[in-house]
């Protein structure tokens, strides 16, 4: 399945009860496997983005669902990327014109 990385961020909301946030995190990661997809990492970070979430799902539209889903809680803002693993980017070079 393809990899994808969320890149998360508070909102005001969600940092006015930050207190809950392992509780949502649990929550969330029970929605992407009711989603067909799988969690595979979370990370809090430091810096411009307070979290990072790696889950893998069928294809780029349930992987778009699953941000929103995790967004409309209003929460966190995502940023969504599509990640390739070394061997997939040998094959996308390999197949270059």
């Amino acid at each position: 399945m393809p990899t994808y990385v969320f890149l998360t961020t508070f909102t005001q909301q969600g940092i006015e009860h930050v207190s809950d946030s392992p509780d949502r995190t649990e929550d969330a990661k029970a929605e992407v496997e009711s989603m067909g997809g799988t969690w595979k990492a979370f990370f809090v970070t430091m810096g411009r983005y307070d979290g990072l979430v790696i889950a893998e799902f069928p294809d780029d539209e349930t992987a778009a669902q699953a941000a929103l889903t995790l967004a409309s809680s209003g929460n966190v803002t995502t940023e969504t990327l599509r990640a390739f693993t070394l061997d997939e980017f040998r094959d996308l070079v390999d197949t270059m014109p």
